[in-house]
């Protein structure tokens, strides 16, 4: 039989490898993958940036949590004509955003500390042994308070400066919209998702979701969630839509 789920749309860029396993699912099970973000991150202005009274100098350590947060950093730096000292340390999510440093500053003359597990508890736990130091912690305008709420129960100082902001990717006109299925990864993809389509009705299409967040704000916008990850059974987003895909086929 053939299989009614033809097009997938992948809320996310296209991978740069072709080692992803998006290639492989399609290849596998015969279905269209396209990738497409939903939202665009955007800088905010070095006069913008003033507005918030901060100055970059002021702090002895900075918190990355994402490569575009290390990207806007370095940017603004630049624009206000800041050269970050050599005794600045850098606290990073997970080692490939620490390593990703190395398009800014020479790696192994720094002081760069990473989270072993990429948890938010294990980047909290490296900071919690600086204490002392004063951090500031470069943000979107739409950000989870989840580290936030660590560094404040454990009285850590710090500031979070916003560096860039999520906005909503906007379809085009001539762009066609036809999915059997569409994957989110972030509350604001559905929100994004809304604005471009408020008349959006869900009926046979399928939607995926990848984190907690992303599925409560699926819910709350009255839609049905058919995929969710992770779970113990599935770790990754591909790895739900092997499995979703598998079990779709076998009902066929």
């Amino acid at each position: 039989m053939s299989l009614k789920i033809k097009k997938v749309l992948v809320s996310q860029p296209k991978p740069s490898s072709d080692k992803s396993p998006y290639f492989d699912i399609a290849e596998k099970y015969g279905v269209a993958i396209d990738f497409r973000p939903f939202i665009k991150v955007e800088p905010v202005s070095s006069k913008e940036f003033r507005q918030q009274r901060i100055s970059i100098l002021d702090y002895s350590a900075v918190i990355f949590t994402a490569r575009t947060a290390i990207d806007h950093f370095f940017r603004l730096c630049e624009e206000l004509r800041i050269t970050v000292p050599e005794t600045m340390k850098y606290f990073c999510m997970t080692e490939s955003i620490a390593v990703y440093l190395q398009k800014y500053i020479v790696y192994r003359k720094r002081k760069i500390f990473f989270g072993q597990t990429g948890k938010l508890e294990d980047l909290a736990a490296v900071i919690f042994k600086h204490s002392k130091e004063k951090y500031l912690l470069p943000v979107s305008d739409v950000h989870k308070e989840d580290l936030m709420r660590m560094l404040d129960e454990k009285k850590i100082n710090y500031t979070k400066a916003v560096m860039y902001r999520t906005v909503s990717n906007d379809f085009g006109a001539d762009e066609k919209f036809d999915y059997d299925m569409i994957l989110f990864f972030s509350p604001s993809g559905i929100t994004s998702l809304l604005k471009n389509f408020p008349d959006f009705d869900q009926q046979e299409i399928k939607i995926g979701c990848f984190g907690p967040t992303t599925a409560k704000a699926v819910r709350d916008a009255g839609l049905r969630l058919d995929i969710e990850a992770p779970n113990p059974n599935v770790p990754s987003m591909t790895a739900a839509l092997d499995l979703y895909l598998k079990e779709y086929t076998k009902k066929k």
